[in-house]
C-alpha cells in the first residue's frame, strides 16, 4: 500500500489548496476608482466568512419558509404548476448537453438532432405541420405568433388591423396583439361562459387578421362551436390562433391543429414539466400550419442529405433570441415527453381531467360554470377571494388563482394538474372547508402562521424593496 504525504503532489509554488477563507477574508478590500457614479459604486467591500454549518442552516431556514411545489399542493389555476421531475434535471445537467452556440453544423449533430425530434414531437401532439423552438417564454411565442400571422398577411397584400379576444382570454393576448401593432376588439362571453357566437359575427371583419382563443378556456370549458368559429374567422380571411396555455387538459385527446388552429404557441412548463420561470428560464415553441412554414424564426433545424442543419425559411420574420432557444430547458421538455411517450402523456391529461373534476366536488364554494377540463373556477360568494387565498395559507396551502377571470365573482380558479394524489386533493378540499367556515375577522388577519405576515400589496408593487436591508420599527 503506498501513501503519500502533502509534498509529494503540491509543489512550493502551487497555491491552488490553500484554504477558501484566508486569514485576510475579514479585512476591508479597496475598491478601484470607476467611471460610475458615485451613488452606484462603494468604496470599499467587507466579505463575511461564517463557518459552514451557519451557513447551511441559513439556506435551510430560507427554503423551509418559501413555499414551492415540492412542499405541497400549488392550484393555481391556469398556471399549471405542475411538479418538474428530477430526472429531466439529471440529463440537462450532462456534459454532452453543454454546447457552444458557435459551433459548426457538423459538429452539434446530437444537439440539432434532439432539437428536429422536438419538433417532431410538438407539432404531431398539437397537430402542426412545422415547430419553432426559439421563443424563450409563452409570451415570447405568443408575440411571435402574431408576427408569423402578420408577415403571413403582409405577403399577401392584406393589411389587416385587427385581433380578436375573448374577455376572459389571458392578459398576454391583449399586450401581445398591442405590442404587434393590432388594435383589440374584445369579445363577450356566452352565458355559458364560452365564446358569443353572435357577437363574433358581428366583430369579424376584412380587418380581422387573426382570433386569439384558449381552448380549453380559462373556465375549464371546451369551446363545443369550435370549428364553427375556424370557419368564421377563416371564411373572414383570418387566422386562428392558440393560446397553449391550457393544452395539458388535451393531451392524447385532441389536438389544436385538427380544431383548425393555424399558429400556436405551447407552454413546456404547463404542459412538459420544466421550470416555470418566476424570472429564470422559459420556453415557448410555436407551431404552424404549412401555409405559414415559410414565415418561421430564423434559424430553423431540417434533416437534409442525411445530417440535421440550421436554415432560414424562405420568408421568415427573422431572430426572436439568442441561439436556438433555451436549449437546456428544451432538453428537460424532450425528456418529459420521451419518458411518457404517447400513452403517459394521454394518461397525465385524463389524471389532471379527474383531479379537478374531484376537488370541485369536495369544496363548499359555488362552481357556476361547467362541464369542465382541467381546472374549474369557483366562486368565494360573500367572502372576498383574496382573503380566502390568506387563509389557506394558514392550513398549510397554497392557495388557488384570485379575483381572475372577471366573468365570476370573488373567482378562486383552481387547477391540482394531474400530480396530486387523492390524499393531498382531499387536503386542499379540508382547507377550502376550513377557510369557508372562518369569521371575517380571521380572514382579514390572515395569514398568522407564515413566516411573513399579510404586506401591503400596493406599497409593495410601487415600491418594491429589491435588496435584503434591515426592516425599521416602523416597516
Amino acid at each position: 500500500m503506498t501513501t503519500y504525504d502533502q509534498a509529494s503532489w503540491k509543489d512550493e509554488d502551487d497555491d491552488r489548496h490553500e484554504p477558501l477563507l484566508s486569514e485576510k477574508a475579514n479585512e476591508r478590500v479597496a475598491i478601484e476608482d470607476s467611471p460610475l457614479p458615485d451613488d452606484l459604486t462603494r468604496d470599499s467591500l467587507e466579505l463575511p466568512a461564517p463557518a459552514e454549518p451557519a451557513l447551511a442552516r441559513h439556506y435551510t431556514r430560507l427554503s423551509q419558509m418559501n413555499y414551492g411545489v415540492e412542499s405541497g399542493p400549488f392550484p393555481l389555476g391556469s398556471c399549471t404548476m405542475k411538479y418538474n421531475p428530477s430526472f429531466t434535471e439529471d440529463i440537462a445537467a450532462r456534459p454532452e448537453a453543454a454546447v457552444h452556440p458557435d459551433r459548426p453544423d457538423r459538429t452539434v449533430q446530437g444537439t440539432l438532432g434532439l432539437c428536429h425530434r422536438l419538433q417532431d414531437y410538438l407539432g404531431r401532439i398539437g397537430g402542426m405541420d412545422a415547430v419553432t423552438l426559439q421563443p424563450p417564454a409563452g409570451a415570447a411565442g405568443e408575440f411571435t405568433g402574431i408576427q408569423i400571422a402578420n408577415a403571413y398577411h403582409q405577403h399577401n397584400g392584406d393589411d389587416r388591423s385587427e385581433v380578436l379576444i375573448p374577455d376572459s382570454a389571458h392578459g398576454t393576448n391583449f399586450a401581445t396583439a398591442a405590442m404587434a401593432g393590432y388594435s383589440v376588439v374584445e369579445l363577450p362571453s356566452g352565458d355559458d361562459g364560452r365564446v358569443d357566437i353572435d357577437a363574433l359575427e358581428a366583430a369579424i371583419s376584412e380587418e380581422t387578421a387573426a382570433l386569439m382563443l384558449t381552448n380549453p378556456n380559462t373556465l375549464g370549458l371546451f369551446e363545443r362551436d369550435i370549428e364553427r368559429i375556424a370557419d368564421i374567422v377563416h371564411d373572414a380571411g383570418g387566422l386562428l390562433y392558440y393560446d397553449g396555455a391550457n393544452l395539458n387538459a388535451l393531451l392524447g385527446q385532441a389536438r389544436p391543429g385538427d380544431m383548425g388552429f393555424d399558429v400556436m404557441h405551447y407552454n413546456v412548463h404547463k404542459t412538459f414539466a420544466t421550470p416555470h420561470g418566476g424570472g429564470g428560464p422559459g420556453a415557448g415553441p410555436v407551431g404552424v400550419t404549412e401555409a405559414l412554414a415559410p414565415f418561421l424564426p430564423d434559424p430553423h433545424v431540417r434533416q437534409r442529405n442525411g445530417e440535421y442543419e440550421y436554415y432560414r425559411p424562405d420568408h421568415s420574420i427573422g431572430k426572436v433570441h439568442g441561439y436556438y432557444g433555451n436549449w437546456p430547458v428544451l432538453v428537460k421538455a424532450f425528456a418529459y415527453i420521451t419518458r411518457l411517450g404517447d400513452a403517459g402523456l394521454a394518461d397525465a391529461s385524463a389524471k389532471a381531467v379527474l383531479n379537478a373534476n374531484y376537488l370541485a366536488t369536495q369544496i363548499p364554494y359555488e362552481v357556476p360554470f361547467g362541464p369542465f377540463h382541467h381546472e374549474f373556477v369557483a366562486s368565494a360568494g360573500e367572502q372576498d377571494a383574496a382573503d380566502v387565498a390568506k387563509g389557506m395559507l394558514d392550513h398549510g396551502v397554497h392557495p388557488p388563482t384570485t379575483k381572475w377571470p372577471e366573468t365570476v365573482d370573488e373567482a378562486l380558479m383552481t387547477e391540482p394538474t394531474e400530480g396530486e394524489s387523492l390524499r393531498s386533493l382531499d387536503q386542499l378540499a379540508a382547507a377550502f372547508e376550513a377557510v369557508h367556515d372562518e369569521d371575517d375577522g380571521t380572514l382579514a388577519a390572515a395569514p398568522t402562521r407564515t413566516a411573513a405576515s399579510r404586506i401591503d400589496q400596493v406599497r409593495a408593487a410601487r415600491s418594491p424593496r429589491l435588496s435584503w436591508q434591515a426592516l425599521d420599527s416602523d416597516q
